[in-house]
């Protein structure tokens, strides 16, 4: 998904509760053919580890002939991840990927220096009625990989660590956490999971890690005595042992977290990096367009159009 700054999220206060340093309310848009709420980034909270973008995307029902047309657009300094409870869609990108993607399964594009993607509906599921529901996130590299090449890979639903008993089901998305390890290659210390819990069912966040957030995709759950409902993001103080209690009617989480990076990332539009000099630079080459020998091509099979920068 295009940057759009009008989804700012909102940090309430959140000093009634102990564990937690930072609550946030994503603020929800109608983008056209579907509803994003997005946590991060947030005034109070522009990272979590060293995720730096975090946008629900649905849930979305699409009539025959409908779906999502994200146009192909840059990305540089950081590595997208894509993760679907309900739907699919396909991604394309320069590196010349035609992956499509299903609830469970990861696509992990690490933009390094530079790359261009498209994310759309298929014609295949154009031909009926379709739903999309699911987790985008940006990842910031570390600042030795901020200029590595662009690279692709895909995870099926199988490959990913998955663990089960006493009312909870965990995947682990990317990262290490609970002893087990996802195969997908990243770039710092990290953990993403998908947690469904039954009513009252009880887990503990991972607890080797710098950084902690929790999202409530659906229900509610409880943390030190108070009640958080779906749409909401918490952060808690590093080192802090959290336990995490479903609601009266279950619930599902993201969990993610890692540790910091060594200093702060500017985001403007797709770009995010540790120098504004870097961005800049990649803004230029996207304004000039020079898809045969400029640092951006169009994803091959999806060449005949791009969102341009607007200024802001």
């Amino acid at each position: 998904m295009s940057w759009n700054p009008s989804l700012e999220p909102h940090c309430p206060n959140a000093d009634d509760a102990d564990a937690i340093e930072t609550l946030i309310v994503p603020r929800s848009r109608d983008i056209g053919a579907f509803e994003v709420r997005r946590a991060l980034p947030a005034a109070g909270r522009r990272m979590v580890g060293p995720f730096v973008f975090f946008d629900q995307m649905g849930p979305a029902e699409f009539l025959t002939n409908e779906g999502i047309d994200v146009r192909p657009h840059p990305h540089i300094g950081l590595a997208t991840v894509t993760y679907l409870f309900d739907g699919e869609f396909q991604h394309r990108d320069s590196l010349g990927t035609n992956q499509m993607i299903y609830p469970g399964e990861v696509n992990w594009m690490v933009a390094g220096n530079g790359v261009t993607h498209s994310e759309r509906t298929s014609e295949a599921t154009r031909q009926g009625k379709s739903n999309l529901f699911g987790i985008q996130t940006w990842v910031a590299l570390p600042e030795n990989h901020e200029d590595d090449d662009a690279s692709f890979e895909h995870q099926p639903e199988a490959a990913l660590p998955f663990l089960e008993g006493e009312g909870k089901e965990v995947r682990l998305i990317l990262g290490n956490a609970y002893g087990e390890k996802a195969p997908v290659t990243t770039f710092s210390e990290m953990f993403y999971a998908d947690a469904v819990l039954e009513a009252h069912a009880k887990m503990p966040l991972p607890d080797n890690h710098e950084d902690r957030g929790v999202y409530v995709v659906q229900g509610s759950i409880k943390v030190a005595g108070q009640e958080f409902q779906s749409g909401q993001m918490m952060v808690f103080k590093p080192g802090d042992q959290i336990t995490l209690e479903a609601g009266a009617f279950g619930a599902r989480l993201i969990l993610l977290g890692g540790e910091t990076l060594n200093g702060p990332r500017h985001i403007w539009w797709n770009f995010v990096s540790s120098s504004k000099d870097k961005i800049e630079a990649a803004k230029q080459a996207w304004i000039e367009g020079d898809w045969n020998h400029g640092r951006f091509k169009l994803p091959p099979g999806d060449d005949q159009e791009f969102i341009p920068i607007v200024e802001k």
